[in-house]
């Protein structure tokens, strides 16, 4: 067994994150990079200029692995040679007991990154339950010039989601295998604020954004009809949205009318970042 690194990237924070980190450099087998350009992708690249080893394994700020976390990922890597892409399983640690809507209604996996409905359990996968919490990357995929695309992931308040979501995509595309080890477990920390409507719907948000451009990597929208620089047909799912919101409303349906709510909001995402992408200089330019 080889030893580990902790590589923190600093992405221009503003708070006491270097004097923390600083407590525990003679604890942990700790490096610093900091990133001024701010976000997440830039900050993931910037790391990836400092890794040391043959396996590069990603976590957030606000996860909390279990003990044998990565042992079970060094574990994974060593019995599956011909997979250079490997996820685990993604808990909730609730700061509050949520209601019983959230985990009724809510998509956890798009809203909160939680993995347990949709993985399938130990064994190859299609990467669809990978997610940036818990996910490791062989180092020599990232040796051949593969890095993470900054126009897309976290960066402020206002971004379309799937950082690691495109990464696993592009890999998977040129060839690339991908393993879930189930028995490699994080717990997603997820703030009170965080169960609130508002909050959630903004996720829809962003979410929609990041699947029209995901959506745009591999299909071509040259064909359809467009009002202005956005297909026409997206103003039509909006409508029916905004059609099934009344209608729920009406009723007093709260189930349909949270899920109308939440493709309303999608759409307006896809509309959103359809514009954005026809205002984007072309790739080279």
């Amino acid at each position: 067994m080889g030893g580990w690194q902790l590589l923190v990237v600093d992405n221009d924070s503003d708070d006491r994150t270097p004097h923390v980190l600083e407590e525990f450099r003679n604890r942990l087998p700790l490096k610093c990079v900091i990133e001024r350009n701010l976000g997440k992708n830039h900050a993931l690249n910037s790391g990836l200029g400092h890794i040391a080893g043959d396996l590069v394994v990603l976590t957030d700020d606000d996860v909390f692995p279990r003990h044998d976390w990565l042992q079970r990922m060094r574990t994974a890597a060593d019995d599956h040679p011909g997979c250079n892409v490997f996820g685990g399983l993604i808990l909730p640690r609730w700061e509050v007991p949520p209601p019983n809507w959230i985990e009724e209604r809510v998509p956890l996996a798009v809203t909160y990154a939680l993995n347990g409905r949709i993985a399938t359990g130990e064994g190859p996968t299609p990467g669809n339950a990978i997610f940036g919490p818990n996910m490791a990357v062989r180092a020599a995929v990232f040796a051949k010039g593969v890095r993470f695309d900054p126009g897309i992931g976290p960066r402020g308040e206002n971004y379309p989601m799937g950082s690691e979501t495109e990464l696993i995509r592009r890999l998977l595309r040129t060839g690339d295998s991908a393993w879930f080890a189930a028995n490699a477990v994080v717990e997603h920390l997820i703030r009170s604020h965080q169960l609130r409507r508002r909050w959630i719907l903004q996720r829809a948000i962003r979410f929609g954004r990041g699947q029209w451009r995901l959506q745009s990597e591999t299909e071509s929208h040259s064909g359809a009809a467009m009002w202005g620089p956005t297909p026409r047909y997206l103003y039509r799912c909006l409508l029916g949205a905004a059609g099934r919101s009344v209608s729920a409303a009406c009723t007093f349906n709260s189930g349909a009318l949270f899920r109308a709510q939440w493709d309303f909001e999608f759409q307006r995402g896809r509309i959103i970042e359809s514009r954005r992408m026809r205002a984007e200089p072309p790739a080279g330019k």
